[in-house]
């Protein structure tokens, strides 16, 4: 008997499907407990089926806890053969589940995988040193980050980190989509050179369904180029890693530092020192009076060569603190001090 099944798992293991054990495992059940019966003596509780499937069990397991065992030889080479079918079925689930992770493992070094992630971030293109920074920066706060790269990139370059890798050629809406960019949250194009990020950026837009398109460049004069493809497209410096990240994290932000460091737009940044005759200032009194009063919002505040930015609003300033702040206008030491004493003392 297990000469046979050997030469029928061999068989079943040729068709190379999962269910072999289960055929195998099964087969050993119904063919043994017949077998069972007929080798024990008459009465023999372990031939009974509510005792059976127990035994069954421990045994082709091989932990055999002994509580139940058949009394007759016969009934002992029953046993032999349901260890035998038990090895033979477990053997064949390692093998096989060993062969699957690994597969699994060489389809992600290789970069061969299409992910089924939503909501994720794309990086389209690899640079060593600078796509660890952002990939370090993204996944800080959870980001969910997949790495796609040209061919050349070879193995997967972060296997260290839980980042998701697909290879190919970036211009391939195939490859974009196995990168699951028609899902994303975010995609960021960071090629090698702008020709290049143009190129991958076509084809970004057409896989792209709703995501925010961010391309890093070195010439932010190629706005209007990409312009042309989708008025949606972000372009940021690609000199600025940092910048990139917070865009790919916080759609429009990197708008937001233009207007702050652009003259213009209906707010500037300003800076002005607190008159040293207010004495020490919260800065719950520097926010709600000059908001009200002058319409600016204050960023930071110097105090004692310390820079804080957005301190607490229970923060104490000393007397003499530079307050850095955004509004329409700059705003003159007289009138700030004529704003604060109208809103009460600092303490």
């Amino acid at each position: 008997m297990p000469v046979f099944l050997a030469r029928l798992l061999a068989r079943f293991a040729r068709l190379g499907a999962w269910w072999t054990p289960v055929l195998v495992f099964s087969l050993v059940f119904f063919t043994s407990w017949p077998l069972m019966a007929i080798a024990e003596p008459p009465g023999s509780a372990i031939a009974e089926p509510a005792t059976y499937w127990w035994y069954f069990v421990v045994t082709a397991s091989t932990v055999g806890y002994g509580d139940v065992y058949p009394e007759s030889f016969g009934g002992h080479l029953v046993g032999v053969y349901v260890i035998v079918g038990g090895i033979a079925t477990l053997t064949t689930v390692f093998t096989r589940l060993s062969t699957a992770l690994e597969r699994a493992k060489g389809r992600r070094m290789q970069g061969s995988v299409t992910v089924d992630y939503s909501g994720h971030i794309v990086l389209l293109g690899y640079t060593p040193g600078r796509t660890e920074q952002m990939v370090d920066e993204l996944g800080a706060d959870g980001s969910r980050v997949v790495l796609c790269a040209w061919d050349d990139a070879g193995t997967h370059p972060l296997p260290d980190r839980d980042v998701a890798y697909v290879r190919g050629d970036l211009t391939d809406d195939g490859v974009l989509r196995r990168a699951g960019v028609q899902r994303a949250h975010s995609v960021l194009v960071d090629a090698r050179d702008d020709n290049e990020a143009l190129a991958v950026a076509v084809t970004a837009v057409h896989v792209a369904d709703g995501a925010h398109l961010v391309v890093a460049l070195r010439d932010l004069g190629r706005v209007r180029h990409l312009r042309y493809v989708d008025e949606r497209v972000r372009c940021v410096q690609w000199h600025n890693p940092h910048m990139i990240t917070e865009e790919l994290k916080d759609p429009g932000i990197t708008e937001i530092y233009t207007q702050l460091m652009t003259h213009g737009g209906g707010a500037d940044t300003y800076s002005v020192r607190l008159p040293e005759s207010l004495g020490p200032v919260l800065v719950d009194r520097c926010q709600t009076s000059l908001g009200r009063r002058y319409g600016a919002t204050m960023l930071a505040a110097r105090a004692d060569d310390t820079l804080l930015v957005n301190p607490g609003w229970q923060t104490r300033l000393p007397a003499g603190a530079v307050l850095y702040y955004v509004g329409p206008r700059r705003l003159a030491p007289d009138e700030i001090a004529s704003a604060l004493r109208e809103a009460g003392p600092g303490s």
